[in-house]
C-alpha cells in the first residue's frame, strides 16, 4: 500500500500557502484543485464544526469529479470565542477583525480530510492552536490596515507577515496557523505513500 505514487494525491486548494507548506517535506501533490463551495455557516455552527464541515466539502467536491485520485481538503478558522472570523473581503470588515483580536487570545482551527480513491476511507484530523495578540494602538492598526496583508485571510491576520509582530505568544501548530499542520498531515499520508524525506 505505501507504493502509491504523489501523483495520485489532490490538493482541494490553491492555496499557495498550503503548496508551499507540503513542499517543506517534500510533498508535491498531482493535481492541485480549487473546489467551489458555499462557505457560508449554519446558525449557531460552532468553529470547529465549521472547519470540519469546509474540509470535508473541499475534499468530495473534488472527488466526485475525481474519484479515482486520493483528495486532501484543507479549511483553517480563526475564531474568538464562539465566533467564526470569515476571510475578510474589505477594510472596514479587517478592521472589525483586527480590533477584536487585539489583546486578546483567539483560536485557529485547522482541519484536514483526506479521502481515499472512491470515497473507500475518509480521514479527518483537527488542530487547535492559541494565538494571543498585544494590544493594538490606533497607529499599529493603521500601519496593518494600510499593509493590506488582510486581503483574503482568515480573521484578517497574515501571521507571516505583519501580523507575526502582534503575537505575544503561540500554543499549538505554527504550520497549523498558516494553513496547514505539517505533523498531521505527514502523518496522514504516510499511512498511504512512501514519503521520501531525503
Amino acid at each position: 500500500m505505501k507504493e502509491l505514487s504523489l501523483n495520485s494525491l489532490i490538493l482541494a486548494s490553491s492555496s499557495e500557502g498550503r503548496i508551499a507548506l507540503l513542499k517543506r517535506i517534500n510533498i508535491k501533490p498531482g493535481l492541485i484543485l480549487s473546489a467551489d463551495i458555499d462557505k457560508t455557516p449554519s446558525k449557531k455552527e460552532l468553529p470547529k464544526d465549521y472547519s470540519i464541515r469546509m474540509a470535508k466539502s473541499k475534499a468530495e467536491k473534488i472527488q466526485s469529479l475525481n474519484p479515482s485520485y486520493f483528495v486532501l481538503g484543507v479549511d483553517t478558522v480563526v475564531a474568538c470565542g464562539r465566533r467564526i472570523l470569515l476571510k475578510a473581503e474589505n477594510v472596514e470588515q479587517a478592521e472589525k477583525y483586527i480590533r477584536l483580536l487585539s489583546g486578546r487570545r483567539h483560536r485557529v482551527y485547522t482541519s484536514v480530510c483526506l479521502l481515499t480513491p472512491n470515497r473507500f476511507k475518509q480521514h479527518i484530523r483537527t488542530v487547535v492552536t492559541i494565538v494571543k495578540f498585544k494590544r493594538l494602538s490606533v497607529q499599529e492598526i493603521k500601519f496593518y490596515l494600510a499593509s493590506e496583508e488582510w486581503k483574503n485571510k482568515a480573521g484578517g491576520c497574515n501571521i507571516q507577515g505583519l501580523a507575526e509582530m502582534f503575537v505575544l505568544f503561540l500554543r499549538g501548530s505554527y504550520s497549523s496557523v498558516i494553513g496547514l499542520p505539517l505533523h498531521e498531515t505527514y502523518c496522514l499520508l504516510s499511512n498511504y505513500f512512501n514519503l521520501n524525506l531525503y
